[in-house]
Parts: C-alpha cells; sequence; structure tokens
C-alpha cells in the first residue's frame, strides 16, 4: 500500500510512527501500545493492542522492531515474538506480525511517500499534519528512534524472545462472542 503525503516531511512521518505518546491522540483504534525494552540502538520490543469490530475480540501483538534512517529516507520494519512477561491475555486473541515494515521515502523538501508492507491506516496522513504542533508542546526535544542516547527502556536479552509464528498461537473459537459483546455494549450504555 502506498500513501503519498504532499505536504509532510519524511521525517515527520517517521517520528509519528514512532512516538508512542502521540499514537494515542490520532489512532482511535488502539487500546494500549507502549515500548518494552530495548535490544539495540536501533531496535526494541512493544506492545500493541486494538479494537475490533463485534463479534470479534480485542487483538494484541508483541513485537520487535527495528528502524534504520537512510539518509533522507527511512525504514521500520518488524515481526511478533514471544515475551515471558507479557503472556497472551484473557480477553485479547494474539495477533502475529510474521513481517511488516515501512518505508518512508523524501520526494523533496515537504513531501514524502509512505509505502507499508500488508495494510494502509489512512489517519497517519492527517496525524502527520498535526504532529509537528502536538511535539512542540509535548518534549519536543525526545525521539530517542533519532537520538539512541535518549533511549531509557531496560535492556532485554534477545534469549528470552522466541519468534512468534501463527501456528504456535493457541485456537481460539470466537463463533460464541456475539452474545458476549452485545450485553457487554449494553452494560456500558447503562453505565454513561
Amino acid at each position: 500500500m502506498r500513501i503519498v503525503c504532499k505536504d509532510v516531511t519524511a521525517e515527520t512521518l517517521y517520528d509519528v510512527l514512532h512516538d508512542t505518546s502521540y499514537r494515542k491522540k490520532w489512532d482511535s483504534n488502539m487500546i494500549d501500545t507502549h515500548d518494552i525494552g530495548r535490544l539495540t540502538v536501533n531496535a526494541d520490543v512493544g506492545y500493541y493492542s486494538w479494537k475490533c469490530p463485534s463479534p470479534l475480540k480485542n487483538r494484541d501483538f508483541v513485537t520487535m522492531r527495528s528502524w534504520l534512517p537512510l539518509g533522507n529516507d527511512y525504514l521500520i520494519i518488524n515481526y511478533s515474538v514471544k515475551h515471558p512477561q507479557y503472556p497472551p491475555k484473557k480477553d485479547y486473541v494474539r495477533a502475529v506480525s510474521l513481517l511488516t515494515g515501512y518505508l518512508i521515502q523524501s520526494n523533496g523538501e515537504n513531501s514524502s511517500t509512505l509505502y507499508y508492507l500488508t495494510q494502509a491506516m489512512k489517519k497517519i496522513y492527517k496525524a502527520c499534519q498535526k504532529y509537528p504542533e502536538w511535539k512542540r508542546k509535548h518534549n519536543p526535544n525526545l525521539k530517542p528512534w533519532m537520538y539512541p542516547e535518549q533511549n531509557t527502556l531496560p535492556c532485554i536479552n534477545v534469549a528470552d524472545l522466541v519468534l512468534q509464528r501463527a501456528d504456535s498461537l493457541e485456537n481460539i473459537d470466537e463463533s460464541s462472542l456475539t452474545e458476549e459483546k452485545q450485553a457487554q455494549h449494553h452494560s456500558d450504555d447503562e453505565e454513561t
């Protein structure tokens, strides 16, 4: 998938994809996201969960991500791993990213193109337009994905991680979830 951002720099697009604090502002499907730990100056492990439409259970990932600035272009790649402190949660289906990635190419001074290897997030373009103003008010100089010396995540032993593949997941039957999710939706409505 490809998204051309005519008034967004490649650097801003790269920042928006990395900044977990800002993602909470523009990704309405996200339930939670946070960094778990770092492996190297340009690789970490993180957690992400998102809302699914009824009757499906919400999903979550634990992924190892690595990134590389390539001059004016940028690359981010991730895939699922198992982490001993982040087992599958009861109310989520653990999703698997076999290999997902972004290539961000600069198209000049104030334009970029985002290539996404599996599916596109259409909200990213608007999020990029709003990011510079938001970032000026929220730790404007904090960018550990650009400045590794700012990374304060605990180091993780790579030996503690195991590749997460779809065939290593438990089969989860979601066919009975329609009633459960509808009942939950009705109780949520009553509380508001």
